[in-house]
């Protein structure tokens, strides 16, 4: 299998860094302070799938995704709603396993998250120190850039060039403007643990270095994650893990592009982001991973409600081609193993999902029509519900109209319920919620306000 390495800017062969054919992915996971949006599930998915390929040709996947479970962003956040930090993050953390489960991703092998590792990464750190590549300054602790001559490979970018956009906060005491934190002194108020240089908590860089090696080990063959992470935070894990262990990091990195919204980017900052809950319940996990896979994992996808359709509509014709009853006649002549080798062949040439489903829909064509001729085509299905479970398809029903039609009458109510209680007219607010509740419509209270879903 080649896929293509964004160090090396070439397709790269896949060659397993454990003789016994295990391979070592990490992928770097999510900040929880905020509902999960259709950005992340597209990455999940992205990577569900090479993995449920590569444990389809025989190799054993260890992967790990991280949670950034103490962060700037959930800090504030946590501020905002009155609630403590690990209790907004343990709830959105809990929000996109369940969303992970109803997209059918296979669950991690394992899924650290900082606050439980801070030992890990303060010894991540001191190794660091101490051969020379980073420094403490009244508290904090900096990595130095200009130490590690390649700094830069992954985002091809030169140090020179990089120090033009660099600056210095009020308040750091770097020796370099490229420098950037390790370890930050602690602040009232904010979450700190007890370190060599003070109290304090991790920087966002060095968490996914000492998390993967503590779990995988000093070498992996593959780092994933969304083409922004590229750098500083692919950059700066290369920089921190290169220097302590003085072997490559990753064999090859695997980013995939960002989901687009109406002609931008996806971002809490514009405004245009789509939980994948409110996906989920108006399409279905089958349909959203048909509209990933439809787009190769390097092309930006463009989220909308045409296309969401469009894969919905899709879905039912795989779904409909692969379990409707089959002809009572003689067995259709396919060319079954011709399908096997141009799915095999698109997936090995870097994950090339847009022409393994266009084998896929070939195949459909065909049963649908030796199907309509009497023939049995039983062979023919049971390959396509096969290849169908290799890309992570349940073939299940996509979820009814009644909640999607009603939603916008849903959330009004929503609305009205929380100003109810926010005017503490808990009876009318109770009998609003218990209303839903007897047709089929479940309302959660969590830190980030109240969500719903039909059971």
């Amino acid at each position: 299998m080649r896929l293509t390495d964004t160090l090396s800017g070439e397709k790269k062969e896949l060659q397993p860094l454990d003789p016994a054919g295990g391979v070592r992915m990490y992928v770097c996971g999510l900040t929880p302070y905020s509902r999960s949006h259709v950005g992340h599930a597209l990455k999940s998915v992205v990577f569900d799938v090479l993995r449920r390929y590569l444990e389809w040709r025989g190799y054993r996947v260890r992967h790990v995704e991280n949670f950034t479970d103490v962060d700037d962003k959930l800090i504030e956040r946590a501020r905002e709603l009155g609630v403590s930090v690990s209790e907004l993050a343990d709830e959105n953390i809990r929000d996109y396993l369940e969303n992970l489960r109803r997209l059918n991703v296979l669950p991690a092998t394992h899924y650290p998250r900082v606050t439980e590792m801070i030992a890990e990464i303060i010894a991540f750190i001191e190794g660091i120190i101490a051969k020379g590549h980073a420094y403490v300054a009244n508290g904090d602790v900096y990595f130095r850039v200009r130490s590690k001559p390649d700094y830069g490979k992954l985002s091809h970018r030169r140090i020179d060039e990089l120090k033009a956009g660099a600056r210095v906060e009020p308040g750091e005491r770097k020796e370099d403007p490229l420098d950037f934190a390790l370890w930050k002194a602690a602040k009232p108020g904010e979450p700190s643990w007890q370190s060599p240089w003070g109290p304090g908590r991790p920087g966002w860089h060095i968490e996914c270095s000492a998390m993967a090696l503590h779990t995988l080990g000093e070498q992996i063959d593959i780092h994933g994650g969304g083409a922004d992470l590229i750098f500083p935070h692919h950059e700066n894990e290369i920089a921190q893990t290169e220097v302590l262990t003085g072997k490559p990091f990753a064999s090859i990195w695997v980013h995939n592009a960002l989901l687009q919204f109406a002609g931008e980017k996806m971002s809490k900052s514009v405004g245009n982001v789509v939980t994948v809950r409110e996906a989920l319940d108006r399409y279905g996990g089958d349909a959203f991973r048909l509209f990933v896979l439809t787009s190769h994992y390097r092309t930006p996808a463009t989220y909308s409600d045409e296309a969401m359709a469009a894969a919905k509509a899709g879905m039912e014709r795989l779904r409909e081609a692969a379990l409707a009853p089959t002809g009572s006649g003689p067995a259709a002549e396919l060319d079954l193993e011709g399908v096997r080798r141009r799915f095999v062949e698109a997936m090995e040439d870097d994950l090339n999902t847009p022409r393994a489903l266009g084998a896929l829909f070939d195949l459909v064509r065909e049963l649908n029509r030796e199907r309509s001729a009497g023939r049995d085509v039983f062979e023919g299905q049971a390959l396509l519900r096969e290849l169908l479970g290799v890309l992570g398809f349940t073939l299940e029903p996509p979820p009814s109209r009644r909640a999607e039609d009603a939603a916008p009458f849903i959330d009004l109510l929503v609305r009205v319920r929380a100003e109810l209680r926010a005017a503490r007219q808990f009876a009318l607010a109770d009998r609003i919620r218990d209303e839903l509740a007897a047709l089929g419509i479940e309302l959660q209270d969590t830190p980030s306000g109240t969500v719903w879903r039909e059971r």
